[in-house]
């Protein structure tokens, strides 16, 4: 029996990539149609979210849930209490998740999603805030919505079976406008996000100098004037590659690293004292500046340690290695 023909790789690739890009190109046709629309009541929603003294509760079913999950998700990381609430649950007792503090924020790409009736009757019993984003006004949840956002009608990138594509995209565009619209109106920093995400890279970067930085005694320092054949033993001791010079006060007065060694190597060097080879205009950052920033710093400077001051004093000191370790390098 004769084995049907091997379909073109090359012709299987270019359907493919076209197929790629028309999807993505009507799916930002339909970004640029949302924008366009966006009017009056996207502003109301951020004063009636702002406002809310409880949490947004963030509801919708079938794809339109997995995109209220990440919109709830988003905002509760960033400033604005959230939490979903499965609609098909809601009349099974999640409903007593929903307090009168809270604004409801309901998804539906039809309006008629017959599971959240149960949401839609219990927020205007308690006279809850209901926003509804929808693509159809005259829908059952667009009519009961206290502020409808009505998202403009676009084409589905699979629309011969109507798959929720450019739907479910325009969707997750508008809960992001919300949520950063939220985090300026509230000045959220990028100091209260990292109280959110403290763990992986992200969270790494969010942390701070003075959380990763050696301190006290950890710290290569000695006093000016100190002969060079004891600075070297301190420098070697801390094995940070560099030594931090204190004048009387206490204060950061110079620095030498490893490249000021190279560079005044020669018979003498062990004769003279640190003031001599230190560097007395050394670059410094304040614990409390971001990690991520210290280490732009430190690639912007081309230099592998930084000592840490406040008030120009000492209070510790960071190498590369320790943002390596950090995770953020």
């Amino acid at each position: 029996m004769s084995r049907a023909p091997e379909p073109d790789t090359q012709d299987n690739s270019k359907n493919a990539l076209t197929s790629a890009r028309r999807t993505i190109s009507l799916e930002i046709a339909g970004l640029e149609a949302l924008a366009n629309s966006l009017a009056a009541p996207f502003a109301h929603a951020v004063d009636a979210l702002f406002n809310t003294r409880g949490r947004t509760i963030v509801t919708g079913m079938g794809k339109s849930g997995h995109i209220a999950r990440k919109i709830a998700a988003t905002m509760a990381s960033t400033g604005t209490p959230a939490q979903f609430v499965h609609p098909g649950e809601a009349s099974h007792g999640d409903l007593g998740m929903i307090t009168k503090d809270d604004a409801i924020l309901a998804l539906s790409w039809s309006g008629e999603s017959a599971e959240l009736q149960s949401v839609i009757s219990y927020a205007k019993r308690f006279a809850i805030p209901l926003i509804a984003m929808t693509a159809r006004t005259e829908s059952a949840l667009g009519q009961a919505a206290d502020i409808p956002l009505i998202l403009p009608k676009a084409e589905e990138a699979c629309d011969a079976v109507a798959a929720p594509t450019t739907s479910t995209t325009m969707q997750l565009a508008i809960g992001d406008a919300l949520a950063v619209a939220l985090i300026e109106r509230r000045g959220f920093t990028a100091s209260d996000f990292h109280v959110f995400h403290p763990g992986g890279k992200l969270g790494a970067a969010l942390r701070h100098v003075g959380d990763i930085m050696h301190k006290g005694d950890e710290m290569p320092l000695v006093a000016i004037n100190t002969p060079m054949t004891q600075a070297l033993i301190e420098m070697s001791r801390k094995s940070l590659g560099c030594l931090g010079i204190i004048d009387e006060q206490g204060k950061l007065t110079g620095l030498i690293t490893d490249g000021d060694l190279r560079r005044h190597m020669g018979t003498d060097l062990l004769h003279k004292t640190v003031n001599d080879i230190m560097n007395p205009s050394p670059k410094t950052v304040a614990p409390t500046m971001l990690v991520s920033e210290a280490l732009n710093f430190l690639n912007e400077k081309k230099i592998t340690s930084l000592f840490v001051v406040e008030q120009g004093k000492p209070v510790g000191v960071v190498h590369i290695h320790d943002f390596l370790r950090a995770g953020v390098a």
